[in-house]
């Protein structure tokens, strides 16, 4: 089978018993509605996807993912797939063409194209006054607004499995993502979690699009969106704090394997939600790297993670 080139992660799909709950965090937390329906409420950042986040009515379940696809051949191609779908229309809003997967957790991987594009949303870019550059901005107050900041896109989902060896390789084998570094507890030779990115050749990419650790049971450990700048994240950590709605899960901090300045919040149903900002992004001339779990999962700055982030499953 020719390979199938994914373009990017599309979206989450999530299933909540409230939808006004649902679009309370997901609005506090960056993202507005694209649209809602009788039973799936539809949210959007500031790039031109339709949606990246879709929340269906019902008992609380990570329900899958979408990744985009480059063409209406690639969804043909992947109807080759083990108990793949036929290629067919999304009646959902935004449209398109989908064919269903399984991954080896049993949750849903949806391959998409032609999904509606919509204007981008404005964004007012920060300005910033650095020790080379001290007049950047002079003149110009520094004014962050008192309200939620705006996400721009989904970046990645993490994924924890009872079976991550085979988890990572029908991700690799299914999907075509390669992988960036992997990390070990005590010797190289006992790996137990990889990052994993889009294979777009010569192209830069996200360190990863999707990672996957050994776990004692298998679920979702937390989906990722971009923000603006790094005062986005903290502007929004401040946010959301000063609701006293929501669960603070870690950070602000500056990972060390991608880099991303983060910080970690769960859901009215105790999925986490990661914001992030300013990723290492690489491409086919990167050298994987392996590194000890004690170096790869703590942070360059910030504390380390609880245990309540690093234990935390949603089925």
């Amino acid at each position: 089978m020719s390979k199938i080139v994914v373009r990017e992660l599309a979206y989450v799909r999530l299933r909540s018993p409230d939808l006004d709950l649902a679009e309370q965090f997901l609005t506090d937390f960056g993202l507005s509605r694209s649209a809602r329906t009788a039973n799936a409420l539809y949210m959007r950042g500031t790039d031109p996807a339709h949606h990246i986040h879709v929340t269906e009515q019902g008992e609380a379940k990570v329900v899958g993912f979408a990744f985009e696809v480059a063409s209406e051949a690639d969804l043909e191609r992947a109807t080759l797939i083990e108990g793949a779908s036929t290629v067919h229309d999304i009646d959902e809003p935004g449209g398109g063409r989908r064919v269903i997967l399984t991954e080896p957790n049993g949750y849903q991987i949806e391959l998409v194209h032609g999904i509606q594009r919509l204007p981008s949303v404005p964004v007012e870019r920060t300005i910033y006054n650095t020790g080379e550059e001290p007049r950047r901005r002079a003149g110009v107050l520094q004014r962050l607004p008192a309200s939620p900041t705006r996400i721009k896109r989904i970046g990645h989902c993490v994924l924890a499995s009872t079976k991550w060896t085979e988890t990572t390789r029908w991700f690799h084998e299914n999907l075509g993502l390669v992988t960036t570094d992997s990390i070990y507890a005590a010797e190289p030779s006992n790996v137990i979690a990889t990052f994993s990115r889009l294979d777009q050749g010569a192209e830069y990419v996200d360190h990863h699009v999707f990672m996957c650790f050994k776990g004692d049971e298998s679920g979702l450990n937390h989906v990722s969106f971009e923000m603006n700048d790094i005062d986005a994240v903290f502007a929004d950590h401040h946010w959301l704090m000063g609701t006293g709605k929501y669960e603070h899960m870690w950070g602000p901090g500056r990972h060390y394997l991608g880099s991303q300045v983060f910080d970690y919040w769960a859901d009215p149903w105790g999925r986490i939600h990661e914001h992030w900002a300013d990723s290492d992004r690489v491409n086919a001339a990167y050298e994987s790297r392996q590194c000890s779990a004690e170096e790869g999962f703590v942070s360059q700055w910030g504390e380390h993670p609880p245990e309540k982030f690093l234990t935390r499953v949603s089925k």
